[in-house]
């Protein structure tokens, strides 16, 4: 169970489009070639790609940028690029997706690209443009003037280190102190074995061979018995000695299947890989730091920001290519511990309409019913669990207090509207609470436009408040027979013995 679950999910919802982490690193274009298989070469025993598309997207340092984006957070980019078509094609591809990029280009070095041919969903050869190795001073000296005019409208700063030269040691040290001084969190993605480049950040977020490299390197350092590479234990326990000798917050590295472990100082937390059907890894570290990033700038503890980082890689390793995740796939990964807390079923106007939107973008269709629900009886239940039965979520929008007061008079409710919204987030059934004041919730409804509204047996389509602006826009309009003798009003007159 995930801590701080009610603020993650109210975070993710509405705050994270507030805010803009700068990303320094080693940018690439990621471009692929996708066919199908169905014969080998005539001329050599090697597989034909029929070419049926063909795409480019931003990755390396970008694609983390590419994954706060796609996690609605603001992102800027910098790095080095070279001064060629593949340094247009990732700048065009950055700005439209709402990235902005301080992009140097230093002459001698092409932009790094690889090319992925992909036959069906087997990666069958990659081909890498890059020349590696350090860049003149001046180079330097201009990406660390645009990423220090940046930092400060910045919540966190990430540095992707993919070793092709941007993140040299004095790049490194001097970005990591302007964080510090600044109070931004900075998280790295490391690929130097020697981690000492990035002391003072607040993590470092290795895989397992990277941390196994600098583990080994650190006992090496110290004269200690070689290190056994196979024992994660023997290397989590180094792994403790370097979070006190670089100065971090935590260390939080990837396991591949057992999961993330969160190593501090004296302690270690092995976070289990959730169980997904595994296609392609590729990106799934930018993802993980993505996602860390953002909960730091959120101020998240690091266990909460491990544990969403952990389900996000989750979803990530289950895509083709590298493919950022999405904001609604990380909500709806979060959907069965939502379930399980009512609380975080009880929305404002807004956050349902946020939420609402993200489900629709995972394909879900959305369900709609409404009333004052004052005494919740048998009837509710039977029409709740029919409701839910035409889609995939179901929303309920209860009457304010002032409202059913209106309708039913003064006496009335007999249970007011936080508690009865409580008790109808906890049913199963039921996906989103929301109040709402006004005499009917024809205002919600058109600004929500669900797929299906259902209402009770006493009504008729023509009667139902919303039907018509529903039917208008292809929905439908359901209605589920009563059950007899269920009735609010009956419990009232039976518990005042009438």
């Amino acid at each position: 169970m995930i801590g701080q679950l009610h603020e993650a999910i109210r975070e993710i919802g509405r705050n994270w489009q507030s805010r803009r982490l700068l990303v320094v690193g080693d940018v690439m274009l990621d471009k692929y070639i996708w066919g199908e298989v169905a014969r080998i070469s005539p001329e050599a025993p090697v597989p034909v790609v029929l070419t049926e598309h063909e795409s480019a997207q931003p990755g390396g340092a970008a694609n983390v940028a590419m994954n706060l984006v796609r996690l609605g957070a603001q992102a800027c980019v910098a790095g080095f690029t070279g001064n060629d078509e593949n340094r247009s094609l990732l700048e065009a591809s950055l700005r439209n997706n709402g990235i902005e990029p301080f992009l140097v280009s230093s002459e001698g070095f092409p932009t790094i690209a690889k090319l992925r041919i992909l036959g069906g969903r087997q990666q069958m050869l990659r081909l890498d443009t890059e020349r590696v190795g350090p860049r003149p001073q001046r180079d330097y000296e201009r990406l660390l003037a645009a990423v220090l005019e940046q930092m400060p409208g910045c919540q966190a700063v990430v540095l992707s280190d993919y070793a092709k030269g941007v993140l040299a040691p004095d790049l490194c040290q001097t970005v990591i102190q302007a964080a510090r001084k600044q109070g931004i969190p900075a998280l790295v993605d490391p690929k130097s074995p020697d981690f000492s480049r990035y002391r003072g950040a607040t993590t470092i977020c290795p895989n397992l061979g990277e941390l196994t490299a600098a583990a080994t390197r650190v006992a090496h350092n110290l004269d200690a018995a070689d290190l056994d590479v196979n024992d994660l234990q023997a290397v989590l326990t180094v792994s403790e000695a370097m979070v006190s000798a670089l100065d971090l917050d935590f260390l939080a590295a990837t396991l591949s299947a057992k999961g993330i472990a969160l190593v501090r100082r004296g302690s270690r937390t092995i976070i289990p890989a959730v169980a997904r059907q595994v296609f392609d890894v590729s990106g799934a570290g930018d993802t993980v730091i993505a996602v860390l990033a953002l909960c730091l700038a959120s101020r998240f503890r690091p266990e909460t920001a491990v544990e969403l980082a952990n389900i996000a890689a989750g979803i990530v390793v289950g895509k083709v290519g590298t493919v950022p995740v999405e904001k609604h796939e990380l909500l709806a990964a979060l959907a069965p511990q939502i379930a399980l807390h009512a609380q975080d079923k009880v929305l404002s106007r807004d956050e349902l309409l946020t939420r609402a939107a993200l489900w629709r973008a995972s394909g879900e269709r959305v369900v709609f019913t409404n009333g004052c629900f004052d005494l919740l009886h048998i009837g509710h239940i039977t029409l709740l669990e029919q409701a839910r039965r035409f889609g995939d979520r179901l929303i309920v929008a209860i009457n304010s207090d002032a409202s059913v007061s209106g309708l039913k008079g003064p006496s009335r409710p007999i249970v007011r509207q936080n508690e009865r919204s409580r008790v109808l987030a906890a049913l199963a059934a039921v996906d989103a609470v929301v109040v709402f004041g006004q005499p009917t919730p024809l205002e919600l409804i058109v600004a929500l436009r669900p797929d299906v509204i259902v209402k009770g047996g006493d009504y008729g389509v023509d009667t139902v408040v919303g039907a018509r602006e529903v039917l208008a826009w292809g929905g439908q309009v359901r209605i589920v027979p009563l059950v007899e003798g269920a009735s609010t009003t009956r419990l009232i007159e039976k518990g005042a013995g009438k």
